[in-house]
């Protein structure tokens, strides 16, 4: 089983706000957990949650301690074992049992916490256990700074939990107890990582894209939204807008002056936006702008551009430098694919003006025929996020659906690689296929057309959504020897 601990800022909430935190939580918990282990049970009402497992396998505990980690509001997840409290001498005969091997030439400590009325103190605990543990295992000694092993106990009320492992979880508030937000995503490090500062802070973001490269932008914007949807906050449902801005963008390189491209183009943006916002009834914006990364998102710049709008516009990375943004997206999965998507935004003008003037701007603005922005406003394609392989040009019923692996098919596994790492494709499973290939979703286009066209290939991913949009993308580009396996309802 495993015992979350919320966020501390959670804790500090008044009593009313906690409690309704905490409920949002457990709900947000079993929306995603119950699609690994349809009988899990969360409880806990204040400082602590507790997550029960109906199927005690290890790697459905694996694959539960790696969704835990990416559901905001969770600080940390600790996998323990749990026994009824029993007295200072079964406490270290359940921890000497478990830990005893462990524990061998290596110098360890033990650390207990402690909630509820005892008798004792938490120090306690640590010194008896720590003292039993010293002269009846082969362990080094005792070592309380730095030790290679921690024992880590935890005791509440009148249960008694020896931790097997912690996780540090991602922190933030609960999905559900903030209102939405409507990101601007580009694909790029800056909007994906602006988009998962929302989630973690808890805002349930919807995405906003606006199309200024083609149906191959198009396609590597929509993974990376499922991506983060997938990880972050698969427990709401969030819609994905596609604006045509192809018309928009040939309207300012046609009649605006070069240096005052790139502000006008994002206070176009910004008007579009505010009508889609105002469609799902948003009352905030969030972009991946940093102050003075480029030249239009200077302080002076970012005031012109932010006038077209009365809808708030929230800039989580308006501080961050562009290497901490880079790190960000390192750390939670979304490097690998936007270093290849380009930023067709910042290369518009080549002098671009860095001290906007309202009066210069509003002067080119009159020349731009707004009847354009209307019409790539009237254009935006509105779609659940779940859905979003559908306007790749395939029916979806076009799109082979294998539930069993044929001797003969070749597997390739795109999920991201740290999946793989954390839930390996099951070694029964990878057996029956004639191969098995680990190429992530966001490598899949450049690497599938090396590939022999003789073979059939079943791409495979943990939900079948990134699978299915791949799948839809490689049929339209011709490549008829592609199905998707779906393995969902295999133990």
């Amino acid at each position: 089983m495993f015992v979350l601990k919320l966020f501390p800022e959670i804790t500090i909430k008044t009593r009313p706000v906690r409690k309704r935190f905490i409920r949002q939580l457990r709900k947000n918990i079993k929306s995603i957990i119950r699609e690994i282990d349809a009988g899990v049970e969360v409880k806990g009402e204040w400082d602590a949650l507790e997550v029960e497992p109906a199927n005690a396998d290890q790697l459905v505990l694996d694959r539960m301690a790696t969704k835990l980690c990416c559901i905001p509001g969770i600080a940390v997840v600790l996998e323990v074992t749990r026994y009824p409290l029993p007295d200072m001498g079964g406490m270290f005969e359940l921890v000497n049992e478990v830990c005893r091997e462990q524990l061998k030439g290596k110098t360890f400590a033990v650390r207990c916490k402690r909630s509820g009325r005892h008798s004792f103190r938490s120090v306690d605990v640590e010194q008896y256990v720590g003292r039993g543990l010293n002269q009846h295992t082969e362990a080094a000694g005792v070592k309380l700074v730095d030790p290679e092993v921690t024992v880590a106990l935890e005791i509440r009320d009148d249960s008694f939990y020896i931790v097997n492992q912690r996780y540090e979880g991602l922190g933030g508030f609960p999905l559900g107890c903030q209102d939405s937000v409507l990101s601007l995503i580009s694909g790029g490090f800056d909007s994906s990582v602006s988009s998962y500062l929302t989630i973690k802070r808890g805002l349930q973001t919807h995405y906003c894209f606006f199309n200024l490269g083609g149906r191959a932008h198009e396609l590597a914007v929509k993974e990376l939204a499922l991506y983060l949807w997938m990880k972050y906050h698969s427990s709401h449902r969030v819609k994905f807008i596609s604006v045509p801005f192809e018309g928009v963008v040939e309207e300012i390189l046609t009649k605006v002056k070069n240096s005052q491209m790139g502000v006008i183009l994002k206070r176009m943006m910004l008007r579009a936006a505010e009508k889609v916002a105002g469609e799902l009834n948003l009352l905030a914006l969030a972009t991946g702008e940093s102050i003075a990364q480029v030249s239009s998102q200077t302080l002076p710049n970012l005031a012109i551009i932010d006038s077209v709008t009365d809808a708030m516009v929230l800039r989580p990375l308006a501080t961050s430098n562009k290497q901490e943004i880079i790190d960000t997206a390192r750390i939670i999965g979304t490097e690998d694919f936007s270093k290849n998507i380009p930023e067709y935004c910042a290369v518009i003008s080549n002098k671009p003006t860095t001290h906007a003037r309202k009066d210069r701007i509003e002067r080119e603005e009159s020349r731009f025929d707004f009847a354009v922005l209307d019409s790539a406003i009237e254009q935006a394609n509105y779609q659940l996020i779940t859905r979003v392989a559908e306007d790749l040009g395939q029916d979806s019923a076009e799109i082979k659906i294998v539930y069993d692996v044929d001797a003969s098919a070749t597997i390739i596994d795109i999920r991201h690689p740290t999946e793989l790492e954390s839930l390996p494709l099951a070694a029964n499973v990878s057996a029956l296929a004639k191969e098995t290939l680990n190429i992530p979703f966001y490598q899949l286009k450049t690497s599938f057309d090396e590939l022999d066209r003789e073979k059939i290939f079943l791409l495979y991913c943990d939900k079948g959504m990134m699978s299915r949009l791949h799948a839809a993308h490689l049929l339209d580009e011709g490549f008829s020897n592609v199905a998707v396996l779906d393995l969902s309802n295999k133990s």
